[in-house]
Parts: C-alpha cells; sequence; structure tokens
C-alpha cells in the first residue's frame, strides 16, 4: 500500500502548485530558514554534478522538472537531460513547462527509481534531490543509481538527516514513518555510498537536510 507522501505526489493538483507552492515551503524549512543557501541550491547541484557541455545527466524522481530545466541548460550544446519519475502529472506537468528559456530541452520518461529504464553506465551524472526519503527502500534506489552511473561519474543527492538532539529524533523516527517520509540517520547514506565503492564523498549539512555529493570508483 503506498503511504500518503506518494499518494501525495500522484495528485495532479499538488502537481500544478509543487513548483510555486510546496517546494519552496518545504525546501526552506528543510534547509533551516536558510535563504541565501535556497537562492544558491540549483547552482551548486550543477557546480556538485561537475556538469559540463556534452554530459548524458539524469535527475531521478525529478517531479515536475526543477532541476532537470537547469541541468539541461548545463550540458548545451551536446548534452543530454533526462528526468524520470513514477508520477504521471508531475511528468506531465514538467513536459508544459518545456525549457527555462534557453537552448537545453529535457527529455521526461515515466520509471521506478527501482527499476531505471536505462543501461548500465548510461550516465555521466546522476542527481536525487528532496526525494530518497519519500521513496520505499531507498537503497534500492541508490543501487539502481549506481548502475546507470558510469565509473567515475558524478552522483549528487539531496535527502533528510535526524536531528543530532536526542529528543527530536526520537519523535522524528517516531511520527514520520506513518506519512512515508525517512529521517536518514547521520551516517547512512555517507556510509553506504563509501561501502558500494565511492570516492569523494563529502556532506553538507542545512538543517534537517543534507547535501551529499561523491564520484563513483
Amino acid at each position: 500500500m503506498s503511504s500518503l507522501a506518494q499518494r501525495a505526489m500522484q495528485n495532479p493538483v499538488l502537481a500544478a502548485v509543487y513548483e510555486r507552492a510546496w517546494r519552496p515551503v518545504l525546501g526552506f524549512s528543510l534547509m533551516g530558514f536558510d535563504p541565501a543557501h535556497v537562492r544558491q541550491e540549483k547552482q551548486r547541484t550543477v557546480e556538485a554534478l561537475g556538469l559540463a557541455p556534452g554530459d548524458r545527466v539524469l535527475d531521478v524522481a525529478c517531479g515536475p522538472g526543477l532541476f532537470t530545466r537547469v541541468f539541461a541548460e548545463a550540458v548545451v550544446p551536446g548534452g543530454l537531460a533526462v528526468g524520470v519519475d513514477l508520477s504521471a502529472p508531475m511528468l506531465a506537468q514538467g513536459a508544459r513547462r518545456g525549457s527555462d528559456g534557453g537552448d537545453g530541452v529535457p527529455a521526461y520518461v515515466r520509471g521506478s527509481a527501482h527499476a531505471l529504464p536505462f543501461a548500465d553506465g548510461a550516465f555521466d551524472a546522476v542527481g536525487c534531490y528532496a526525494a530518497l526519503y519519500l521513496i520505499p527502500d531507498p537503497f534500492r534506489a541508490l543501487a539502481e543509481i549506481t548502475r546507470v552511473l558510469r565509473p567515475g561519474g558524478r552522483l549528487a543527492l539531496m535527502a533528510s538527516i535526524e536531528s543530532p538532539h536526542r529528543p527530536v529524533r526520537a519523535a522524528q523516527h517516531l511520527t514520520l514513518p506513518r506519512t512515508g517520509l525517512r529521517m536518514f540517520g547521520a551516517d547512512e547514506l555517507t556510509g553506504w555510498l563509501r561501502e558500494a565503492g565511492y570516492r569523494d564523498v563529502v556532506r553538507e549539512r542545512h538543517g534537517v537536510a543534507q547535501y551529499v555529493a561523491a564520484t563513483r570508483g
């Protein structure tokens, strides 16, 4: 049975307001109410992925394409930015929006993060932002991301991270799973990546959000 969070992402109404209302409010609160970081988030993601013209980049659980469009601009000319998501309403919204007015036009594919419809090593870079904490069995999704990322390719993630304060942390783990939201442990994601052979693993924390970047070994 799907969680409350998963059902919400399939809602056409949420898809219509996601970019202008839902994501800014949720992101601002997750990031510790840091407006400077919110403004820089997309550009810093492009830098974390090391995107350059001609690259092939995948945006996993892309929603309506907030980051996919930015990636598309970063890899022109000659590159390809693909957004994949399970939600048809989100993808339809992304397709209606098109590009950000530049030369980069993203492609959108419907698919599950648990079974990405791409060949091994198909991408030079993969991003997954504000989604892993909504995906059941997120480490299965990370294994799929690793499969489609070429050796030496860059990965960038934005996910949740539990509070360092024990009472808050206990409340998070007690209440949030009922909604389908997962709070990752302090070293869950970075530890998994290192064990999977990633190198240059770095993390930056903002509020209860963590930004992780790494290079596939």
